[in-house]
């Protein structure tokens, strides 16, 4: 089996897709769901920009060098593989370096976050940041996502800007990877399926460019990931070719996820200025160590939430696979004025539009199309067929409700106005849900995939230890008879009509865009399901 990120092509073109998983981390069991009071912090000003002079002095700055050229150009594995000028994007990498701290508590970590920590020990470091903007400065929104690449394959992993890039670029945001962690540097022996040449990460695989870069461990990656986020204002000139950034956004998507959880509870309240809202998307039910080997190791306990003195908005989005299945359950807290949570009925952690068609999706349909036709011929392999599992992989794809999620952070930082918090998914027990007739979870964001059904999609994925475990990562895919979907919709107009009800309702509840609207109704349209 290939390595994710085997047989890349440079300048961005992705290697293969990624596995977005928390290593080692089994199925949690159900606890009692703990609560806090809501914040009595008023909402933050709306639409305000932050002058690089109002970052806390407590974040050191870096030094930031570039455009990097040489070698055979920039390589980042897991990222979308079109070429970002036939959408109006360019791209350009840049290293980042000076020294990072790692961190300790006096105290243990407690679930509520409310963790206060101190510097142990600093180390210098280099590590690069991958940008994406518009080529025309019009067209620039003012907001930068700061993304925490995602290292669980091994190597760094642009997760949720395959998942998002769509509306991002839609928007005409700037987003920005950070490698903040060893293994996108030096690679991962231990990783799943990696070659030797590899397991020496960036820097192994292309020494003429990444000679230079040094990272001193993941004790030092919370200090390392915000000098980066501050980088892009302090250094906007250079980083973002003299954008002006007005909102600066963090995101992690699983693995990268609990970093931020740590990077949150442990760093945010003296961090100001460096982020103005966060996105933590498919978290489980802990965060990442404070600090490992080499140091100490102190890892938080296996319940960690959002604390809830914030003063900027932390938007949640759960799949249905994260929720129970990986245990995000036992950490639902009660919305703030700075916490919302969306949890997705039908939905694996990462699914067949995130594995197989986000990497050529230029916003043109044709990966639309592809995705919901999947609903009824499911496909079960993906990286050329190199990781098969047992099952279909999920095909009710999540990428509509993240990106009207990513809109939405995106809103309550500018505006002030907090998104809906979302209903929560029916948990029937460790791993599984309340059901309805027709095999699908109750409760939660009903998407049309769910609410106008062609198939059975569900976040509950094989739970063999088939492709090296990850399998269970991407739920599965029952397909309706042609006799059942007969039943459902006599004829198309039937099935067509049930469907567009479900946009539209989306739409209207703000977990669907009208953008996104339009292409899912053209799609139904065009299908041949009823009669």
């Amino acid at each position: 089996m290939s390595r994710f990120g085997a047989n890349s092509t440079r300048h961005g073109v992705v290697r293969a897709p990624h596995t977005p998983i928390l290593s080692g981390v089994a199925l949690s069991v159900l606890l009692a769901m703990t609560t806090l009071s809501v914040a009595n912090a008023g909402p933050q000003a709306a639409g305000a920009a932050v002058a690089s002079s109002q970052i806390a002095a407590s974040v050191p700055k870096a030094i930031v060098t570039g455009p990097v050229t040489g070698g055979t150009g920039i390589d980042l594995p897991g990222t979308t593989s079109f070429d970002l000028s036939t959408v109006g994007y360019e791209q350009n990498e840049y290293f980042l370096s000076g020294t990072a701290s790692a961190y300790s508590s006096a105290k243990p970590l407690t679930a509520n976050g409310r963790w206060n920590v101190t510097t142990t020990s600093s180390a210098p470091y280099t590590t690069r940041m991958v940008v994406y903007r518009p080529i025309n400065p019009k067209r620039f929104d003012g907001t930068v996502i700061v993304e925490w690449l995602n290292v669980s394959g091994g190597v760094d992993a642009a997760a949720a800007w395959l998942t998002d890039h769509v509306q991002m670029i839609r928007s005409g945001m700037v987003y920005v990877g950070i490698s903040a962690q060893a293994a996108g540097i030096v690679g991962s022996a231990g990783s799943l399926g990696a070659t030797a040449g590899q397991a020496g990460g960036i820097k192994g695989a292309d020494p003429a460019r990444y000679s230079s870069l040094e990272h001193p461990g993941d004790s030092y990656s919370y200090s390392i990931f915000e000098q980066g986020g501050a980088a892009v204002r302090r250094n906007a000139s250079l980083v973002l070719g003299g954008l002006k950034p007005k909102r600066i956004l963090a995101l992690g998507e699983s693995q990268s996820a609990t970093r931020l959880v740590t990077y949150i509870d442990a760093l945010q309240p003296r961090s100001e200025g460096v982020f103005d809202g966060y996105f933590v998307y498919s978290r489980f039910a802990s965060g990442a160590p404070l600090s490992q080997a080499p140091q100490a190791a102190i890892n938080p306990p296996d319940v960690v939430l959002i604390r809830t003195d914030l003063n900027v908005p932390v938007m949640m989005f759960e799949t249905e696979a994260d929720v129970a299945v990986l245990g995000y359950v036992s950490a639902r807290q009660p919305p703030t004025n700075f916490i919302r949570e969306w949890e997705v009925a039908g939905t694996a952690h990462y699914d067949t539009y995130g594995l197989v068609e986000s990497m050529t999706d230029s916003g043109n349909g044709a990966a639309d199309v592809k995705t919901f036709d999947t609903m009824i011929d499911p496909v079960s392999s993906f990286d050329g067929g190199a990781i098969s599992c047992p099952v279909p992989l999920n095909a009710g794809a999540h990428t509509y409700e993240l990106r009207a999620a990513v809109v939405a952070l995106n809103n309550w930082v500018r505006t002030g106005t907090p998104p809906p918090q979302s209903p929560r998914l029916d948990v029937a027990g460790p791993g599984a849900y309340v059901t309805n007739s027709l095999g699908e979870a109750e409760g939660g964001i009903r998407t049309p995939q769910v609410a106008a059904p062609i198939a059975v999609v569900n976040g509950t994925g094989d739970t063999s230890s088939a492709g090296g475990g990850f399998c269970k990562l991407f739920g599965t895919t029952i397909p309706f008879s042609a006799a059942k979907l007969t039943q459902l919709y006599p004829t198309h107009q039937d099935f067509v009509n049930k469907w567009d009800a479900a946009v539209a309702s989306d739409v209207s509840k703000g977990y669907l865009l009208s953008a996104d609207a339009k292409v899912l109704d053209n799609v139904a349209a065009q299908s041949s399901i009823g009669g």
